[in-house]
């Protein structure tokens, strides 16, 4: 008896594919205006042409690198976007900075590159990827569903 094309996938894997067949209107994944707080290192803001106004912080950003390494490492640990790392527990913890973008770049009309105070720079942030990520109570309750 032959397995092939059978594959098992967990309930939050069948959700996010889900999510990624569900088509965003043109206005829900094109700025209106894009506003990455990098001097006050606090985070970006999009509101969107579709009047949705999204925000995240650095950390977040961060954390949810789109990169294949960051989303492979991601996956295998079960943890979502913008979910932090576990930190090993020691007696004494070390200092670590939080992120903050040394650079910030469009790519194209269709997505932003950071470049991360940790050396990180190899995740593209489409419009797309940052409205479906979009962490609002609003956008959160969505998913859930």
């Amino acid at each position: 008896m032959s397995h092939e094309g059978i594959r098992i996938v967990s309930e939050s894997e069948v959700r996010r594919e889900a999510q990624a067949e569900h088509k965003l209107s043109p206005e829900a994944v094109t700025p209106a205006r894009v506003k990455v707080k990098k001097t006050e290192g606090t985070g970006m803001e999009i509101e969107w042409r579709d009047g949705h106004t999204s925000s995240w912080n650095f950390r977040w950003l961060r954390d949810a690198c789109p990169c294949a390494t960051c989303h492979e490492e991601r996956d295998k640990a079960g943890r979502a976007p913008g979910v932090a790392k576990p930190r090993q527990q020691s007696l004494l913890q070390m200092y670590e900075e939080p992120p903050r973008p040394l650079e910030v770049s469009p790519v194209g009309k269709y997505a932003l590159k950071f470049k991360w105070n940790d050396g990180h720079e190899a995740g593209i942030y489409s419009w797309e990827y940052l409205r479906r990520v979009c962490d609002c109570d609003q956008c959160r309750s969505a998913r859930a569903k």
